[in-house]
């Protein structure tokens, strides 16, 4: 405690208009005070953002550091220390109240709108979970994308490792690129309202319309696929054919397989031998939607 109050006083000696703007009656002590104890961070925010007093309303055009952390003339007084009498952003500090102060500046900000519906939100995780207050990466993330998520998210970290996967590892897209962590109006934190609109901005192959549709297709992508990792070609749920027989097993040519009659026998026009090496998208690849004519068509044969 001395040692903090003799360098506050030394401070104020040496920079004799330091407490001018600000007397310690008003509570706040001011950013360059802040500094005599804090230099690691004040370098660092100053270079921030927040720190720019060319951006209008930031922090550094208001109290300073106080603008978040509160008035730290108390602080002062009772010798510093992490958390006396000043707002600290750490694991003694809840997520509504860490949030609600990001929230009197950022509340307005329309990526924001939809925060107090979120998953995230409900979850009861807090801005500087992820954003640092004083630098980070892009959008004052605490690590790039998809790391950070990962953090919380490891089921789907396992998921990204698997042979076929979308390209986020790669860095050719990231989580944000279609899930929305401040909050959105579709599940799973998606940026639109169904899976297949997602789906469509990059696949808008699939999209049709066809003169005949495929039902499971129509309804929702994932009935045959998965969105973050699989083990199987096209992130299928199944290899094909199994995964068509979790639908087709009881017309048209059978369905089982596992006997020697509907295998390993017959002649390639006996309908007989399907395991050698042949599979439902050998003939029906036009599998999401065709506009074939006649029965062609209407059984998406290529």
């Amino acid at each position: 405690m001395k040692k903090l109050v003799l360098s506050v006083i030394l401070f104020v000696l040496f920079n004799p208009t330091a407490l001018s703007a600000r007397p310690l009656e008003s509570g706040y002590v001011g950013t360059e005070v802040c500094m005599g104890c804090h230099g690691e961070i004040y370098n660092v925010f100053v270079e921030s953002v927040h720190g720019k007093r060319a951006i209008p309303g930031s922090p550094a055009n208001k109290e300073g550091c106080e603008s978040c952390h509160g008035s730290g003339a108390a602080h002062i007084e009772k010798g510093g220390g992490k958390g006396v009498s000043i707002f600290a952003f750490d694991k003694r500090t809840g997520p509504n109240e860490k949030s609600l102060k990001c929230l009197g500046c950022h509340g307005e900000s329309k990526s924001l709108a939809f925060w107090d519906m979120s998953r995230h939100r409900s979850a009861d995780v807090a801005c500087d979970n992820c954003h640092s207050i004083h630098s980070g990466t892009e959008k004052y993330l605490k690590a790039a994308e998809p790391d950070l998520c990962f953090i919380c998210h490891k089921d789907i970290r396992s998921q990204t490792n698997k042979q076929s996967h979308h390209p986020v590892r790669e860095n050719r897209m990231k989580c944000s690129s279609c899930h929305d962590p401040m909050g959105s109006f579709g599940r799973k934190l998606i940026k639109t309202d169904s899976v297949n609109e997602l789906c469509y901005k990059c696949h808008a192959e699939k999209r049709g319309p066809f003169m005949w549709e495929h039902p499971p297709v129509e309804e929702k992508c994932l009935n045959c696929h998965v969105p973050h990792g699989s083990n199987h070609s096209k992130l299928l749920e199944k290899k094909v054919p199994f995964l068509c027989h979790s639908c087709h097993d009881d017309r048209g040519h059978p369905g089982t397989i596992h006997t020697s009659f509907e295998t390993f026998k017959g002649s390639a026009t006996s309908n007989k031998n399907r395991m050698f090496a042949r599979s439902c998208l050998n003939c029906h690849s036009n599998i999401h939607g065709s506009n074939g004519p006649s029965a062609r068509g209407s059984h998406w044969l290529r």
